[in-house]
């Protein structure tokens, strides 16, 4: 049996959908919202002074820079094993799976079949003898060939569309590294402070202890009363219950490392005493700020974002025009079990279909309108995000300058809180001074130490930010 289908009727068809989708329109349907452009975001009296340099975008390895081995194996080892960066991952490939089953649909289709079906037909005007009234045997076996023409780039928009994603996704993956770095290091610095903070209190424990003994032999002189001496062993219990703060907070700071790097609690434990140092000079790049946009992960996700919006676009307005798709065919049929691979038993065919929208309720503008939303959204959340990373550059600029300054003054204050300490310490110790005054000039010095604990981790800590805030290295 031969099938023939002309193509003829496909040109006139065209032709007539091209007449009726008029009455299909997206006319009137544009997206609202444009990308701004970073130069309007001014920010050069903000950054006025700050040390620019041509080569200042943080390192590919920038941790290393804190000169702490243990920090870059910690590093090293989230990169390598974290469950974060592995979901990253796989949503990364889920997206290129996605696009590569989009772009399928560019490519001529072909499949092939067989069967063969036993039946009874019966007795009836439809199928009258020798066929009616009998059991019958129909094989089969044919190939199929279609292809849709995509005539107004439907498909191709939606592949695009696709690889956009799947690019952002990817983007998405160096956005979590950055991250998980960041994350590391921060707790890092969190560790360090808190080691500090302890090296204070454990030097403030052992000069309360060192009063403690003095207010003793005071008081067994009859210099002091029992006042002074209960003052000094209160003194002592508020320092030690500061202490077992600090080991709770380092024990903290170890665990929260641990699952970072997607280990256990006992990983924690296995980690020393930090060793970081504070970080070279900070500097900007003499690019700023165009060159934030190539290089801070979260805006280059959200730009390919836009451009995937865009192309989402584009295949929603090809809906509007008419389809054409080709269909082919070839095989063999046969029944009651002839002889099947014959010439005589050849079926072969070809098939046009074309189909337009005339009337369809507002279904395709509906959808344009809302591709055109997806759009002005992605648009205006980068939008966002740019303002949001020229301003968190500027907050670390802002909070270094205001650190530097912090310490000259807390330096400045040091060394007199520590004469105006020992003095009164010494007058207490001849017996020209009482407790109260060692107490007034003892808590200044206290508070000044550790504010020195705390701008040292400061600054790493802002270091940090302004590394993740430039998009960190090239991981």
């Amino acid at each position: 049996m031969r099938t023939r289908v002309h193509l003829g009727f496909a040109a006139i068809a065209l032709g007539a959908g091209s007449l009726l989708v008029g009455c299909a329109s997206s006319r009137g349907l544009v997206p609202q919202a444009s990308l701004r452009q970073p130069d309007v975001l001014a920010a050069d009296r903000s950054l006025a002074g700050v040390p620019v340099s041509e080569a200042a975008w943080p390192r590919a390895d920038w941790w290393q820079t804190f000169g702490d081995p243990q920090l870059t194996a910690l590093v090293a080892e989230a990169l390598a094993g974290s469950p974060t960066l592995a979901v990253a991952a796989a949503r990364a490939r889920k997206a290129l799976a996605v696009a590569n089953v989009s772009h399928a649909s560019l490519l001529p289709q072909a499949g092939g079949g067989a069967s063969s079906t036993r039946a009874w037909l019966p007795e009836s005007l439809a199928t009258p003898p020798p066929l009616g009234g009998n059991w019958f045997t129909l094989d089969q076996l044919q190939a199929t060939l279609s292809w849709d023409l995509d005539l107004w780039g439907k498909n191709r928009a939606a592949y695009e569309s696709a690889v956009g994603a799947a690019r952002a996704a990817e983007i998405d993956l160096h956005a979590a590294r950055l991250a998980l770095s960041t994350s590391i290091a921060q707790a890092y610095v969190q560790l360090q402070r808190d080691h500090l903070q302890l090296d204070v209190a454990q030097a403030s424990l052992e000069e309360r202890e060192h009063i403690l003994a003095l207010t003793l032999a005071r008081n067994a002189a009859g210099l002091d009363t029992r006042v002074e001496l209960k003052q000094a062993e209160a003194a002592l219990h508020v320092l030690r219950v500061q202490i077992a703060q600090l080991h709770e907070r380092i024990a903290l700071a170890h665990d929260q490392i641990a699952a970072l790097l997607g280990a256990g609690p006992d990983r924690g434990l296995a980690i020393a005493r930090p060793a970081a140092q504070a970080l070279t000079p900070v500097a900007l790049p003499s690019t700023m700020p165009a060159e934030l946009l190539g290089r801070r992960p979260d805006l280059v996700a959200q730009r390919w974002r836009v451009e995937a919006a865009g192309k989402d676009i584009a295949s929603a307005k090809a809906q509007f025009y008419p389809d054409v798709n080709l269909m082919a065919l070839a095989g063999f049929q046969s029944f009651n079990g002839a002889s099947l691979l014959t010439a005589a038993n050849r079926i072969e065919g070809v098939r046009a279909a074309i189909s337009f929208p005339i009337f369809d309720g507002g279904r395709l503008r509906g959808n344009l309108a809302g591709k055109d939303a997806d759009y002005d959204i992605a648009v205006e959340q980068y939008n966002q995000a740019l303002a949001d990373a020229m301003r968190d550059v500027v907050d670390q600029i802002v909070s270094l300058r205001s650190l530097a300054e912090q310490r000259g003054e807390q330096t400045a204050a040091l060394a007199p809180l520590q004469e105006a300490y020992d003095l009164s310490l010494l007058r207490y110790r001849e017996g020209l001074g009482n407790y109260l005054q060692v107490l007034s000039a003892e808590q200044p010095l206290l508070d000044q130490r550790s504010r020195q604990a705390d701008l040292r981790a400061r600054e790493l800590e802002l270091s940090i930010n302004l590394i993740r805030a430039l998009g960190g290295g090239v991981l």
